[in-house]
Formats: C-alpha cells, structure tokens, sequence
C-alpha cells in the first residue's frame, strides 16, 4: 500500500484546520491559484443550534432534523465517497453507529460534495464519485447501517453547518444544541490505532450528563468540493486538450516486454482498433480512468490493432479522444501475432484489456467492452495502488 501523497490529495488535504474561524489553511488555493477565504462557509458555533435540512437519503427516504427527534444524541458526519481519509473511517463510523444505537445515540451522514466540483485527478484514490447514484453503490458495498443523505445539488445544508474537511463530525446535545465539532480520533489511518477518540468521548460525557472534555478540534480530510470550485473542471479540460498524443509502433517483441512489467506500476493494457465500434465506445472510459489514477503507480498503454498503413487514422482518433497516455500500433498486419504477443489466452474478440502487476501477473483480463465501475474497483483495490495515503 502507497502512502505518498499525490498533488490532488495535497489540494485536498489543505481544507484541514481548526475551528475557531482562523484562516489556518482552510484558505486553499486549488489548481486555478485563486484564494479560497476560511470564512467561505463559517463552521457552526459551539452552543448554536442544529440547522433544519430535508436531504434525500440512499434509500430514497426524505430525512429532515425532527427524523431524528427521538434521539438523546444526534451525530452529524459530514463524510462523502472519493476521499481517501473518508474512507479510511467508514469502518469505524459503521462501528460507532453500532456501539451507540441502543443508548439513544443517532448517527446521520451527509455528502456535502458538488459532484460537478470535482476532477477527475482528484478520484486517485477511489472507484467512485460523489454522485446519488455513486452514493447508494457505496452504501450498499460498505452496508453503511445510518442514513447517508445527498445535499450535492445545492449543498444549502452544509452550507449552513460548515464542515472543513471530510469527514467532519458535529455532535448535538438533546436539546439540538452543538456540544462537539471535530474529528472522529486522531488517527486517520484504518490500519494504526487512535490514541484519542474525541467523538467518543463528547458522546459518552454527554450521555453521562457531562461537557465533553473537549468541545473542538481541528479536522484533516479532503477539503469540501463546494460550487464555486466548479471552474477547476473547465480549467483541467484546458489543460488535457493541450497535452502531446503520440502513436508508436511496436513488436511483438516490445509487446511481450509490455506484458513482462518489469516496471514498479500497475499497468493498464487495451487493444483495440478504429473499426471495432465497442473500442471506440469504451475508450473515453479509458481515458478518464488514467486521468484519475495517472498520478498514483498507474500507467494506461494502449495498442491499435489497425493495419500499420492506417496509422494517421489511428492517430487522429486518439488525438481527438485527448489520450496522452502511451499508444502503440502494432508494426505488421498479423492479428495472430499480436494476440499471441499479447496474451495466448485471449480468443481474439476486440476490445481486449488487462491489468498487469508489476512483474507481470494478470490480475484482469476482458474480452470485449469492460464495465467501467468494476474496473476503477479492480485498480484502486490493488495492493499496488490502495484507497489510503
């Protein structure tokens, strides 16, 4: 499992600050080298009041506030899909929710992300966006056992709240009052063991009639993906438009070497040729795919099975789908070499893809169109690759 940051994350991981309204580093500045002010969306006070919301839930429920009125404790977790340290807590958020349920403690989760917010260069470390339907995927794999509620069309709840960072806990008392804003524990890493448990504790003092030991803390996640930062996404569609696509020949020779892997990266292989109508149906996939994990030990190589003198043809496809990635075509016209170069398994169908570990173990193989979700699954689920920093 890798845990260097990649510069997405780092933008993310900016959002993370104290509380008290300090511009701390909550004043990011994204990719587009504008400022960011900390008091953007203001963090909800200690004492305040919990703000009404009516969110729709993954199991197509309406929840507002009184949903919940019923419980001595209601915890908020403002916590979303693609963020690494998001995920690094879904376990132990599950956990809580179990531990607590029977002793009048709710717990609500709510994705404050604008999915349209969001580059694909940021997804370097999950299969799946922040989308509704992405949510209920989510939900559904994790069994998240609390409501997990949508405001990414509007964010007007979050908005009204202020989490930093994902994912941010508010605790209110059963008066609705805030008692805790913070971080579950302080240890954000699923395989280590936290030292502190400040979510727990805020919860078991209030259920024993006490304040909580301590009311804030700062919070380390990825920053929310509010509206506003929707012009990053017209501004990395500039940049990849810019970016050299090239069409190399290659051997089978060079292909078997392909296969080998004697690289330190997941490598992500497809062959496929300009008149194989499901090549050219799946290949913006592909595309997307290595801009998500392209920063991460990842690299996309793609073959043209096209005829070698149909090579500007080729070209010009693969300029027009913006694909920067490596691009070969194979030097001769013997589509029995190139499948035995590739792989002897493979029948001969187009497209064909692979996943390829480094030294060269097939992990996937598909004959035909692939299904884009399962493959991000495959790769961000890779020991090569991994959901955590």
């Amino acid at each position: 499992m890798k845990f260097a940051l990649c510069l997405s994350c780092l933008l993310c991981l900016l959002g993370a600050t104290g509380l008290s309204g300090t511009t701390g580093l909550s004043g990011t500045t994204g990719l587009s080298g504008t400022a960011r002010p900390a008091d953007e969306h203001p963090t909800l006070a200690i004492g305040a009041k919990a703000p009404d919301f009516s969110l729709m839930g993954v199991d197509g429920k309406t929840y507002t506030l009184g949903s919940f009125e019923e419980a001595r404790i209601l915890v908020i977790v403002f916590t979303c899909n693609h963020c690494p340290t998001a995920q690094a807590y879904e376990s132990r958020i599950i956990q809580l929710t179990k531990d607590y349920k029977d002793r009048g403690v709710d717990v609500v989760a709510i994705m404050p992300n604008d999915p349209q917010s969001i580059r694909l260069d940021e997804l370097g470390y999950t299969d799946m966006g922040d989308t509704y339907d992405e949510m209920k995927r989510r939900a559904a794999i994790k069994h998240f056992n609390f409501p997990y509620l949508y405001d990414g069309a509007t964010e007007e709840a979050s908005k009204k709240y202020g989490p930093i960072a994902t994912p941010h806990v508010f605790i209110f008392d059963s008066q609705r009052k805030l008692r805790y804003s913070g971080r579950v524990d302080d240890v954000e890493k699923p395989t280590k063991t936290p030292h502190v448990n400040d979510a727990r504790n805020a919860i078991e003092a209030l259920l024993a009639g006490k304040e909580p030991p301590v009311t804030t803390t700062k919070v380390f996640g990825c920053s929310i993906k509010w509206t506003e930062k929707s012009d990053w996404i017209a501004k990395a569609k500039e940049e990849w438009a810019k970016e050299p696509v090239r069409l190399d020949t290659i051997t089978a020779d060079g292909i078997k070497d392909l296969i080998a892997n004697h690289t330190d990266k997941l490598r992500l292989i497809n062959v496929w040729a300009t008149w194989c109508g499901p090549c050219v149906a799946e290949f913006p996939d592909l595309v997307d795919i290595n801009r998500m994990y392209r920063r991460r030990d990842f690299e996309f190589i793609s073959i043209s099975a096209d005829e070698p003198a149909k090579r500007n043809k080729a070209l010009q496809f693969l300029q027009k789908s913006q694909a920067s990635a490596t691009n070969y075509i194979f030097n001769i016209d013997d589509k029995y070499k190139l499948i035995e170069a590739v792989d002897p398994k493979w029948q001969g169908a187009l497209p064909y893809t692979l996943v390829i570990e480094p030294g060269g173990k097939i992990i996937y193989s598909k004959e035909g169109p692939i299904d884009p979700a399962a493959l991000k699954t495959v790769i961000v689920d890779d020991p090569t690759i991994g959901r955590y920093y």
